[in-house]
């Protein structure tokens, strides 16, 4: 209640002014995560796309060289679950720094996002595994995946994130996988995805919440699992007795499975 009969310090249209120029706040997108369950990320793919009768995910059971026989080959790509902690968290900056001040030399080939929606990181592991083996795998033509490859391969890392942002059919599809999961769902989560994929080459880790991908030296299509996990390892060193560790590779898809 105002009286209008006082002196006003700010006339009364400088309070309509204010008003309609404010905006409302724009915040992040924040999803649900998905489970690093194989089931879970083949039903998603292939309703993105993936023919899955061709490729698909497994888990990984070890990071010693006995698992590696269990997993069909070829394998295209690794993606990796693991806890953020303090230790992780630094690890990162200082990698990142000495990059900064290094370089190193990463493939005009690396299909590459960054990850600006929280608790994408699944999906984002699966859109990396699957793009950087699109030349290997069998995506369906007119597709989600089909299309969302031919729009993007051209796009920044930032562009792509800023395109999966305002994409409602992914979230969709997305939404669909977590409610597939096994766990109840939360947002409030520190674990996180990233994957491996080998490009001309060269084994890159690819992790939307960093600055750039990051080339960890040679590899072949042939050795991508074990070059994977040998990275992987170091994680776990970072982490001992932590066991909320997951790997799941994409992979040849196992008939008599």
């Amino acid at each position: 209640h105002y009286d209008l009969s006082l002196p006003a310090l700010f006339p009364l249209s400088s309070f309509v002014h204010l008003q309609s120029s404010l905006k409302p706040l724009k915040m992040p997108k924040r999803w649900f995560p998905i489970e690093s369950n194989p089931t879970v990320m083949n039903a998603y793919a292939e309703k993105l796309g993936l023919n899955t009768s061709a490729f698909s995910f497994c888990d990984v059971l070890s990071t010693d060289d006995w698992a590696f026989d269990m997993v069909p080959k070829p394998v295209v790509g690794v993606v990796m679950l693991y806890p953020i902690k303090p230790a992780s968290e630094e690890f990162n900056r200082t990698q990142a720094e000495k990059i900064d001040s290094e370089g190193q030399t990463v493939s005009p080939n690396v299909y590459y996002m960054k990850q600006t929606i929280g608790n994408a990181c699944g999906t984002v592991g699966i859109l990396h595994a699957i793009g950087n083996a699109k030349s290997t795998i069998d995506i369906q033509p007119d597709s989600y995946l089909d299309k969302l490859l031919a729009t993007t391969s051209s796009m920044t890392p930032e562009q792509i994130a800023s395109y999966l942002e305002a994409d409602d059919e992914l979230e969709g599809a997305h939404e669909e996988a977590v409610e597939g999961g096994q766990t109840e769902a939360t947002v409030d989560v520190n674990t996180h995805f990233v994957c491996f994929s080998q490009v001309d080459n060269q084994l890159y880790e690819l992790d939307g919440r960093k600055k750039f991908p990051i080339n960890h030296g040679a590899t072949t299509a042939e050795t991508l699992l074990p070059d994977a996990c040998a990275v992987i390892r170091g994680f776990m060193d970072r982490d001992p007795g932590e066991l909320k560790f997951t790997i799941i590779a994409l992979c040849k898809t196992d008939p008599d499975a």
